[in-house]
């Protein structure tokens, strides 16, 4: 079995760099967080880690929701983790319903996965544990929760 996981953004992924113009106080996007995540969890299944998109999930519009849902449905794998903004995660897994014939597990985290007290861990592998073990659909996943759009 292979997972691919996917990146679309999201505080997850945020990092808040020092510089001379903004002091860290503004965040920026970067590598997905699924990978560090992975490493420390050392996970005996194959997997796949890549990035459609790299948006705070505020500034998400149909277009990005379009993209996403073009990019998971042509692909052939049938387990499918999104890493995904918890504002408007609801909005993209309504959008991914229409798929057929595939899990697609979307999480994200409050915290982004760099802070000590982040969620990131606690979700994602809830996530992979639900992408196992779940009939075809879109899920969401967080906090502890399972929700099947």
């Amino acid at each position: 079995m292979k997972i691919l996981f996917v990146q679309t953004g999201g505080t997850i992924d945020k990092y808040y760099p020092a510089g001379e113009t903004h002091h860290g106080y503004e965040f920026e996007i970067g590598k997905p967080a699924v990978e560090s995540i992975l490493k420390r969890g050392r996970p005996e299944f194959e997997f796949e880690v890549t990035s459609v998109l790299q948006k705070d999930s505020l500034d998400l519009n149909d277009e990005d929701r379009q993209l996403i849902y073009d990019f998971v449905a042509a692909r052939s794998e049938e387990k499918i983790i999104l890493t995904h903004g918890t504002d408007t995660i609801m909005q993209t897994a309504k959008k991914l319903k229409g798929i057929d014939g595939k899990t697609v597990v979307i999480t994200g985290s409050m915290l982004p996965e760099k802070f000590y007290e982040s969620d990131a861990d606690f979700n994602l592998g809830m996530a992979i544990g639900v992408v196992q073990t779940q009939p075809s659909g879109v899920y969401v996943v967080l906090n502890g929760l399972v929700t099947n759009t």
